[in-house]
Order: C-alpha cells, then sequence, then structure tokens
C-alpha cells in the first residue's frame, strides 16, 4: 500500500546547503523508492492563509516501511538532513492510502 510524505515549510534562507538539501534528499528518496507528486509553493489560495509563504511536499513510496526506510536512513538522519539547518521551519509527516 503506498505511503505518503507530506512536508509543510517555510523557507526563510535558501542557503547553498540548502540547496545542497534539495539535491540529495530527492536522489536518496528516489533510491527507495520515493517520488514527488509535489514540490513548491501554491499556485493559487482557494480558501485561507495558512499556506501563504510556505512550500508543500507531497512524495509517494511504495511503503510504508519504503517511506520509513528513507527517512530513517542513516546517510539523511546524519549528512543530508542537517543540511537544512537555519534554512527555515519544517513540519513533516507520514500517511498511509487508504486501503482498496
Amino acid at each position: 500500500m503506498a505511503a505518503y510524505v507530506l512536508a509543510i515549510c517555510k523557507i526563510t534562507n535558501p542557503h547553498d546547503n540548502f540547496k545542497k538539501y534539495s539535491a540529495l534528499s530527492a536522489e536518496l528518496a528516489a533510491q527507495h523508492g520515493g517520488k514527488y507528486l509535489v514540490r513548491g509553493p501554491k499556485k493559487r489560495s482557494i480558501k485561507g492563509d495558512l499556506l501563504d509563504d510556505k512550500v508543500v511536499i507531497i512524495m509517494e513510496f511504495p511503503s510504508m516501511t519504503e517511506l520509513e526506510n528513507f527517512v530513517d536512513d542513516p546517510v539523511y538522519v546524519n549528512e543530508i538532513g542537517p543540511l537544512r539547518e537555519g534554512s527555515g521551519e519544517y513540519h513533516f509527516a507520514a500517511y498511509e492510502a487508504p486501503p482498496g
């Protein structure tokens, strides 16, 4: 069953390490079967302002196991994740697709 990462981010300082983070995390996610469905700022507000000045990321993985293997990967935890330090505020959550 597919699993998804939802990230809502407020990028305040897109420094050079943040750019490295973006590229390297995408490469590692792909190695774990992940693909981006959404990655970027909104194109239009429909209702409310919670997502103003935010970047939304939705990534799909083949299973929750593969999603967890990505976020718990020692390379991500120890090398890639720290690259985004000081670049903004991040909120991440994992979701499973509904059955059927």
